[in-house]
């Protein structure tokens, strides 16, 4: 791969973004084509063999303080979440989210890709389109994993694994919700359309070596040797894109990221593109480059004293995200967590470093979460949430019986803020938002400065109707943790701060979970307040962030067409999470894949390239 001396001046294919999409595009324009030239810019380090990336229980390393493998973007303070300021931390290496993130595999539903297709009027995106991508990536080595939407031959492995607390978090909740327990225990809950049923979970994780798949180290690193026109150079920032006259893209100006060139060049270079300048920087990234190159809403642009090139004021806009609460609980001492290995424990990793590399077995090779259920409510429970979210209900769900409300699972270890709850052993039981009604924006601040802070509005929680559905998964939750036979109390500081005599008054310590046939709480309107509080004092991104360079016609504010083209320019595509016109009712990993298996098809296409279908 490039190093900084060996970088052309000129190259076929530019792709601003070394991220799981950048990388695909990348990656199979290669293999298809070895004369190809084709040069990757991506603005942190690169990820080969190293342990924090390949080594699964290792990811929430990169969210502690002093991480060089994620930028965080801190928003505006927001009334709707108590006056804070939320962080949201985006993979900045080599593969991105998928190197960085908590090995999640869930896709999104059907409809959620039907809509893409039908409601913003993009042909060949439908459901039907990506599955064949979608099996492309991947090799499914779950048990009865040969159905039709999992791949068996992919360059990503995807695996389940045991866990007690998941075990029993599964025993309990089918349990006590015994309506959604009819499906078989090995039900498939990630083939496109099915909900409402508890189920182990899986994860990016090869389950014979015990190690991450992500998309370097299958599609970018295996091509070093064989494949010398690829360029790949880390620790860039893209400032812009160039034009010619006739607004075709003809390169890209970057300059080098002093955090891993410290004694690097610092004026600006140019790097030409002859065929394709492909952005592939993320929901955060993409808008940005846009922005400086005078792509984007005119008010803006004058705002930071850029030329405005071409009027798409949707650059930027259209921001969306899933919304978690992680709510824990403390666990008996027999149970096995991550804990130990989150909190850097000498002995714990070590011991679990050598079982991986010994057997590709053991709580490292592990992610935590174990278990969970893509959760839809019947209309009892419907009611429940209020009126405000009705309406919602009546508009997105009630015709799409495969969009799940939330997603709620469990987590064998504390993530978060360790310093508020003693060490020991935890559990963590959570729920996230599936397609929050919160919109937002991302905007530059200054037209060189590619460091500078951004205009960040979340629109987190400005909905009532996102907040019920959060404070309802964690009142539904809760019954499900204090019956676990693991639960030994709740942590006051992560919990909602009920009145003292409250029905819902946390229990601060315990010797054993409660009886089964204990009554569910019941909420008082005083209790309802202080979830409301907590919920807004207290939740946070999923790392999901999509949709700010939305791909729909340009007259809703769309930013690029089916074919991933920029409007009002030539020569210029997006490939990234920013195209997503609407949320999907998932982690968001599996979109990112498919949409980098898409547009390297596309643009095989369109470069009469042969080889990549």
């Amino acid at each position: 791969m490039s190093t900084l001396t060996q970088i052309n001046e000129e190259y076929d294919i530019i792709v601003a973004g070394g991220g799981a999409a950048g990388c695909i595009v990348a990656g199979r324009l290669a293999a298809a084509d070895p004369d190809l030239r084709i040069l990757v810019l991506e603005a942190g380090p690169p990820t080969y063999n190293n342990p924090a990336h390949r080594q699964p229980a290792r990811f929430l390393s990169h969210i502690a303080p002093g991480s060089r493998t994620v930028r965080v973007h801190a928003s505006r303070p927001s009334a709707a979440l108590g006056d804070r300021s939320v962080l949201v931390p985006c993979g900045q290496c080599l593969g991105g989210g998928g190197s960085v993130n908590f090995l999640v595999y869930t896709r999104a539903s059907a409809s959620d890709y039907d809509d893409w297709k039908t409601v913003y009027e993009n042909p060949g995106w439908g459901s039907n389109d990506l599955i064949p991508l979608l099996r492309k990536t991947e090799t499914y080595q779950v048990s009865g994993g040969d159905g039709p939407t999992h791949g068996t031959d992919g360059p990503l492995k995807v695996s389940l694994a045991v866990d007690d607390c998941a075990e029993q978090f599964l025993q309990v909740a089918r349990a006590l919700d015994p309506t959604r327990a009819q499906a078989p225990s090995d039900t498939d809950t990630n083939d496109l359309s099915t909900i409402n049923v508890y189920a182990r979970w899986p994860r990016w994780i090869n389950g014979k070596t015990g190690v991450r798949s992500d998309v370097p180290h299958h599609l970018i690193y295996p091509l070093e040797e064989t494949r010398p026109n690829l360029h790949i150079l880390t620790g860039i920032h893209v400032k812009h894109v160039i034009f010619d006259g006739d607004n075709r893209a003809t390169g890209v100006a970057f300059t080098y990221n002093p955090l891993f060139h410290p004694d690097g060049p610092t004026e600006t270079r140019i790097v030409r593109g002859t065929r394709l300048v492909v952005l592939c920087a993320g929901s955060f990234g993409t808008p940005g480059i846009l922005e400086r190159s005078g792509i984007g809403s005119k008010a803006i642009l004058e705002g930071v004293d850029v030329r405005q090139r071409v009027d798409l004021p949707g650059v930027g806009e259209n921001y969306q995200d899933h919304n978690v609460l992680f709510v824990p609980y403390f666990s008996a001492d027999e149970a096995q967590t991550l804990d130990a290995i989150f909190r850097n424990d000498e002995s714990a990793v070590e011991a679990a470093t050598a079982e991986l590399e010994k057997t590709g077995k053991g709580l490292m090779a592990h992610n935590g979460l174990g278990a969970g259920i893509k959760w839809r409510p019947d209309p009892s429970e419907l009611a429940e949430f209020g009126p405000e979210f009705k309406k919602v209900w009546d508009d997105y769900f009630a015709n799409a019986p495969d969009k799940p409300v939330t997603w709620l699972g469990i987590m064998s270890a504390l993530v978060g803020d360790a310093t508020q709850v003693p060490p020991r052993k935890y559990f963590m039981v959570g729920v996230n938002t599936e397609y929050p009604v919160a919109r937002g924006h991302v905007h530059i601040t200054h037209s060189e400065d590619v460091s500078a802070p951004i205009d960040f509005v979340p629109g987190y929680l400005e909905s009532m109707a996102d907040v019920k559905t959060l404070t309802w998964g964690y009142k539904f939750s809760r019954e499900i943790a204090r019956r676990m036979p693991y639960f030994r109390g709740e942590p006051a500081a992560r919990h909602p701060a009920f009145a003292p005599g409250s029905a819902a008054a946390i229990i601060p310590h315990a010797e054993g979970h409660i009886a089964f046939d204990t009554p569910r709480i019941e909420y008082s309107e005083e209790d309802e307040r202080a979830l409301e509080t907590f919920a807004r004092a207290t939740i946070s991104t999923t790392w999901h962030a999509l949709g700010t360079c939305a791909m729909k016609p340009r007259k809703q504010g769309g930013v690029v067409d089916s074919r991933l083209n920029v409007y009002g320019v030539r020569g210029l595509k997006v490939a990234d999470l920013s195209i997503g016109p609407c949320n999907v009712s998932a982690n968001t990993y599996s979109t990112a894949l498919v949409i980098g298996e898409k547009a390297a098809v596309i643009i095989a296409e369109e470069l009469d390239i042969k080889g990549v279908v």
